[in-house]
This record gives C-alpha cells, structure tokens and sequence, in this order.
C-alpha cells in the first residue's frame, strides 16, 4: 500500500498548524472564544519548540514515510521545510521572537475588544427600558410645522391656533 498521500496530507495538516499557532489570535478578535482555543494550540507549540514534548505530527510523517519505504530523517517539521526555505537558518531566533510578537500582539487586541464589547454591552438601554418617545429636533419641528415655540403649543391647542 502506498502512504505518499498521507505523508502529503499530514504535511498539509502540519502547515496549517503551524499558520493557526502563528495568526490564530486573531480569529478571536471575532470569537473570543477562540482564545482558549489558540492558547492551547500555542502552549503546545512552544512545548515542542522548546523540544519538551514530540510532535505527534512529525511522528506520523516519519512513520507513514517509512510504511512508504523512505527514510524518515531526524528533523522536524520546521527545520526540515521552514528554516532555511521561509527564512535563512541565522534567523531562527528572531523569527521565533517575532512570531513571539505577532501571537502575544493577537491577544491583547483580542483581550483589548473583548472589554470593549463587554462595557458597550454594560452600557446599553435594554429594550423594555427605552428612554421614552424620541423628541424631534427643534429646527426640524418649526420646518415641518412652522411653530416657533420651543416648547410646542400648549396641551389641547393646535399650532394654527396659537
């Protein structure tokens, strides 16, 4: 059986990962839910960076390979298709400084509209609350009726009449 196509698809599904940790802050700026979300997603990228835990998906590239009858090599996903074809190996750690950056930059834009739908949501009228008949504008008022009165005409008389 061949595996060629899965090893194309967990790289397709590796790049993907390594897009959402990079910019999926920013999908919480529209579901603020997302955050939990993209923080797991990061913690766990840093963890693998960091060479704490293995990649599951560098695991199964290299076992799906060798179901292929290639030769898995020691690298992972990112030195082996990222460092030195994206960006040159010397920028390795300015690149994860900025990528640093761009994910922590996503949250506090996130965290910054979050409070601020939080305090427009605070501040609204509830419907059933409203602040009673909207009064026109004095300039609109004498244009469409010709009465010079701010207040009106008294109760029970008419404009003509005053």
């Amino acid at each position: 059986m061949r595996y060629d196509w899965l090893v194309d698809v967990i790289l397709t599904v590796h790049f993907a990962y390594l897009v959402y940790v990079v910019l999926g802050g920013f999908l919480a700026w529209r579901w603020p839910t997302a955050f939990f979300v993209h923080l797991a997603a990061g913690i766990w990228g840093v963890l693998i960076v960091m060479e704490w835990v293995d990649c599951p998906l560098t695991w199964a590239e290299h076992w799906a390979r060798q179901r292929n009858g290639e030769t898995p090599s020691n690298a992972g996903f990112i030195d082996r298709y990222v460092t030195g074809v994206i960006y040159p190996e010397q920028y390795v750690h300015q690149v994860q400084g900025a990528v640093a950056l761009v994910v922590v930059g996503s949250w506090i834009g996130a965290l910054v509209l979050w409070r601020r739908r939080r305090a427009r949501h605070a501040n609204a009228v509830p419907p059933d609350q409203g602040a009673g008949p909207v009064q026109p504008d004095p300039a609109v008022r004498l244009a469409m009726t010709g009465d010079t009165q701010a207040d009106g005409p008294e109760p029970g008389r008419h404009a003509a009449t005053v």
